[in-house]
């Protein structure tokens, strides 16, 4: 006998790390997202009648696989075609249980195909994530609608709202031709940056950051790493995101305000894992195929190098952000780029290159945060408070609106807005 507690957190990472290869699998031969899903389920609650007394298998994804396929009989004996696809699903079954579990290699895997297919351009960007994070992330529905804080019933209507699309569009189940896969590709990158940057700074509901949801983010973007070895844009994000959380631990006060980077203790920062994190840049820059990820990551890692914020090399960084601005001219972007510059060559410069900004980052709350800092900095404490006020009425996040109303109540300390 297995102790109860003990399989239920094997199934659970187990299906954390197989769901999208199973449902993946049964979606491509059955053609039915829904029934490739209860199939998935159904071999998980088969999984918790046998495994406490038959022990957990050596292999419990070809388990899950084979009761799957088993149960999967029946609804395929209802369509035409039966026996080709029958053999298919056999011959699925018995690929998965010759993999070696802990030999590293992937080999063929349907979880490309279903990443590319929950991310399609036909779908709005909440369903996009909220499949994602169900069928490849192996979060169950609760899970999800936790994460973005909405109801269950929502997620639920998303989900199927989404793959009623899929299936009345026609949308491929498959990876994108490679005249396709550059854009693509990158469709798939942002819906990940996107589930990681609500966990690592949450917009809405009473925490002030959601780190599983942010981890969860970086393993997906590691899974089509191990897929898609040769992409320089994935190892750009993958970098990117793990800069990031190496400085998790120094983001918030105890008191549960933000810390911006001038003020973070550096020495909690995890300079093992800010290693690892620059050198996986490092193999992406070898590929000399730069991108926007790449070039957002080369700027943290020039902050995550430097043994403080007087310290920082700022000349490199707006070198990067030159790079940048001439890849993705977005407001952001150029709004990041003068900050840098108020670093290198003082506030009144900086600030010159934020007014234009206005229009189109008036309803940003970092860009009326970011002009209050500049403002304060050349002398203008009227003008500052007034745009730490329209910060203020902009963000929803506790501890942004904690670090805001200390601003507005107290002198600033006329040091440059950083990155947190």
């Amino acid at each position: 006998m297995t102790d109860r507690s003990v399989v239920d957190e094997r199934l659970a990472e187990v299906l954390r790390d197989e769901r999208g290869r199973l449902t993946g699998a049964l979606v491509r031969i059955l053609g039915d997202w829904d029934a490739a899903e209860e199939l998935v389920q159904d071999a998980a609650m088969a999984a918790i009648g046998h495994w406490p007394k038959d022990g957990i298998p050596e292999n419990p994804g070809a388990w899950l696989m084979t009761t799957a396929r088993r149960k999967g009989v029946d609804r395929l004996r209802r369509q035409a075609r039966y026996r080709e696809r029958m053999e298919q699903l056999t011959r699925e079954a018995t690929q998965m249980s010759a993999r070696v579990p802990t030999d590293g290699a992937m080999g063929a895997d349907d979880r490309l195909p279903l990443l590319f297919t929950c991310c399609h351009p036909a779908l709005n960007r909440e369903a996009q994530i909220a499949l994602t994070l169900r069928t490849i992330g192996g979060l169950e529905t609760p899970a999800v609608a936790r994460a973005f804080l909405v109801p269950e019933a929502t997620i639920a209507q998303r989900l199927v709202r989404a793959k009623r699309k899929i299936r009345d569009a026609a949308i491929p189940y498959r990876v994108p031709d490679a005249s396709e896969l550059p854009g693509r590709l990158q469709e798939v990158l942002r819906v990940l940056y996107l589930i990681f940057n609500e966990g690592y700074l949450a917009s809405t509901g009473d925490a002030s950051e959601r780190r599983d949801l942010a981890r969860d983010a970086e393993w997906l973007t590691s899974l089509v790493l191990r897929l898609m070895p040769d992409e320089a844009e994935v190892i750009g994000l993958l970098a990117l995101m793990r800069l990031h959380l190496a400085r998790s631990d120094a983001r918030f006060g105890a008191d549960g305000s933000l810390v911006l980077m001038p003020d973070q203790d550096r020495a909690l920062w995890d300079h093992s894992a800010i290693a690892e994190a620059t050198q996986l840049l490092a193999r992406a820059e070898r590929m000399n195929r730069p991108g926007s990820f790449q070039l957002q990551a080369a700027i943290v890692a020039v902050h995550a190098a430097s043994p403080s914020w007087t310290a920082t090399d700022w000349a490199a960084i707006v070198e990067l952000y030159d790079a940048l601005q001439r890849l993705e001219p977005t407001p952001v972007v150029a709004l990041n780029r003068a900050l840098a510059i108020a670093e290198r060559d003082g506030p009144v410069v900086a600030l010159a290159e934020v007014e234009p900004l206005a229009d189109r980052l008036a309803g940003y709350h970092l860009f009326h945060a970011a002009r209050a800092e500049l403002l304060r900095r050349v002398g203008r404490p009227g003008d500052a408070r007034a745009a730490d006020e329209r910060a203020l009425d902009l963000t929803a996040n506790p501890a942004e609106r904690r670090l805001l109303a200390a601003r507005i109540a107290q002198a600033g300390s006329g040091r440059s807005e950083g990155p947190t």
